[in-house]
């Protein structure tokens, strides 16, 4: 008396979804009515009033094709739309059990199931209806009942014995069945719970890092303007050896980096990604990112290889994203500053890009780690780089995992969906 195979649910709610079983349940039970009053006839040889049993089974059928174009429509289905299937099917196991003998037919145990899948999805105050139209069904058998007339009498108790053996079976199936189908969506409910509590808690804590950063670069640029002055100074003295001069010049341009980057978070600080950014070829964006980390570590010695069609796609790219990949670019000059390879390569939807060194690697404990916490191998790190690397990639549809490489070190494995990036 439960309940088509209609659509999936995945993306449905939990009403949709605990309809969608009702009426798999459904068909099932039709089928084993069926089933049962034919082997009930042909058993004990006795003359079932055929016609309104036939019309109960034909109403659930009918039913059950109109609830499944009802659920094929539906965006949600309500615990009063529940409540009402599962009375439907009381009312018709009633009205088949009172012409198959009342009571006495051991069918009346299918009235278990319906009380458990109501208990199982929706609130006590409907379930309890359900439980009161069952037991009111009940005994309204005992009170009225519609006697079969058997000739053989053991043939009668044995085959009662069996009919209550197949339908204990066919009930402890049914609640077992769909008990665990509803344990199994609750955890994977509780699981997209818990990622989505621990990705808003990793956005909040990348939010107070930006924070922090936005205050820093302001308080940055008095002494970076003074340090510029001091090193240009410094770079035009005569006195001073020649190498020493050189060393004011790089100290000076890289005085002018940091200048540049502060200035150019300042300009991005609340703007959006169509107005902080103009639309560039993958390829140029990638030549000029990896151009400028060069700039910002001229002891790095990388070996890039950048690999896709030219001109490849046309990208806006967003500005925490340069700063994830520039983070992870660092992250291997840190190591092994002469021997980090960065590769990618790309095709009209994806982008694959790999940062490669030869440092001591990542341990498991802290590799269990990255991106959800602040964790660092080195004395002198915190670990905020990473986390918001990864929470830039991820922002961005991308992937972010940590191999160890072959002979030694550490590959950090980027994939980037070029979808959301194209531009219009």
């Amino acid at each position: 008396m439960m309940s088509s195979f209609p659509p999936s649910s995945a993306a449905r709610g939990a009403g949709s979804a605990s309809l969608s079983r009702l009426l798999a349940l459904r068909w099932l039970s039709i089928a084993g009515q069926i089933a049962a009053i034919a082997a009930t006839m042909m058993m004990l040889r006795v003359d079932l009033p055929l016609a309104p049993i036939a019309l109960a089974i034909a109403g659930q059928a009918v039913f059950n094709a109109l609830s499944y174009a009802r659920l094929a429509r539906a965006a949600n289905v309500s615990n009063a739309e529940l409540l009402a299937q599962l009375l439907g099917d009381v009312a018709a196991l009633t009205l088949i059990v009172y012409f198959a003998g009342g009571s006495s037919n051991p069918m009346v145990t299918l009235y278990l199931p319906l009380i458990a899948i109501a208990a199982a999805i929706l609130p006590a105050r409907l379930a309890a209806i359900v439980a009161a139209a069952s037991i009111g069904g009940y005994s309204m058998l005992f009170a009225l009942n519609s006697h079969l007339h058997v000739h053989d009498t053991e043939l009668a108790i044995r085959v009662h014995l069996i009919g209550m053996w197949l339908t204990f079976v066919f009930s402890a199936l049914i609640i077992s069945w769909f008990v665990a189908r509803m344990t199994a969506a609750l955890r994977g409910r509780d699981a997209a719970l818990a990622a989505a509590r621990e990705a808003a808690l990793r956005n909040e804590r990348v939010v107070a890092l930006g924070n922090l950063a936005a205050g820093a670069a302001h308080e940055l640029g008095t002494p970076l303007a003074t340090m510029a002055v001091l090193a240009g100074e410094f770079a035009r003295h005569d006195s001073l050896p020649a190498d020493a001069r050189e060393d004011a010049r790089l100290l000076a341009s890289q005085v002018q980096e940091c200048k540049r980057i502060i200035t150019l978070l300042a300009a991005r600080a609340g703007s959006s990604r169509a107005e902080a950014a103009q639309a560039v070829t993958l390829d140029a964006w990638l030549e000029a990112l990896t151009a400028r980390w060069q700039a910002q570590r001229p002891l790095a010695k990388p070996r890039v290889d950048l690999q896709g069609e030219r001109p490849g796609p046309r990208i806006v790219p967003d500005a925490t994203l340069d700063q994830a990949l520039l983070n992870l670019f660092n992250n291997a000059a840190d190591v092994s500053p002469a021997e980090v390879e960065i590769s990618a390569r790309w095709s009209r939807n994806v982008l694959e890009l790999e940062v490669q060194d030869r440092g001591p690697g990542i341990p498991d404990d802290i590799a269990r780690r990255l991106g959800h916490e602040t964790v660092t191998t080195r004395a002198d790190g915190h670990g905020i780089g990473l986390v918001l690397a990864f929470a830039a990639i991820e922002r961005s549809g991308g992937t972010l995992a940590y191999a160890v490489r072959d002979g030694g070190g550490t590959c950090a494995r980027v994939g980037l969906p070029l979808d959301p990036l194209l531009a219009s």
